[in-house]
């Protein structure tokens, strides 16, 4: 398939090319408060993308993803069509966001993959706690991995997202992560 290479969709801008591995992050809507966001409006891209990494891992918001099972499903339905749609290289749930690194396959676009998994999540977490309402942030975030040292150090990143958040002391002890199911 030939995908739509540079693409957006009124937020931020994506690229989902053949062969492309990509780190994709997407968020409880609730994880980013409007206030903190207002704060960050004057700052330049880099800064801002490192407020709002730092601000996640404070698990603001509901930060329904802390619940065993609520997290548990999200991580079922990652892996759901791992092998098929996708090769999923590393993952991780947090709290109030999800962290994953894949490589679409076939005529998969990784924005229809996404949108799968958030359509799927949304409706079953928001049955099981019996609540209505936008779970998931609109859009999410994306880079391609650039080099296999990128790809190295992202995997990294990812699997000891929860160790730098300080909700555990060694990656595979946070049980909803690539480097857990490792172990």
């Amino acid at each position: 398939m030939s995908r739509p290479s540079w693409h957006n969709r009124g937020y931020l801008p994506h690229c989902d090319e053949d062969g492309l591995v990509q780190h994709v992050v997407f968020r409880l809507a609730d994880s980013l408060p409007a206030a903190a966001m207002l704060k960050m409006e004057p700052l330049d891209k880099g800064q801002r993308l490192a407020q709002c990494d730092a601000l996640l891992d404070t698990s603001a918001g509901s930060a329904l993803l802390r619940t065993p099972p609520i997290a548990a499903l999200v991580v079922d339905a990652l892996l759901h069509f791992d092998g098929d749609r996708y090769a999923m290289i590393a993952w991780c749930v947090m709290p109030n966001h999800v962290h994953v690194v894949l490589e679409p396959r076939g005529d998969h676009a990784l924005s229809q993959i996404i949108k799968s998994w958030k359509a799927f999540t949304a409706a079953r977490i928001n049955k099981t706690l019996g609540r209505v309402g936008r779970l998931w942030a609109p859009d999410y975030f994306d880079r391609f991995m650039r080099s296999e040292e990128h790809l190295t150090t992202t995997i990294a990143y990812v699997e000891n997202n929860p160790v730098a958040a300080g909700l555990c002391s060694s990656a595979a002890d946070w049980p909803f992560s690539s480097a857990a199911a490792r172990c």
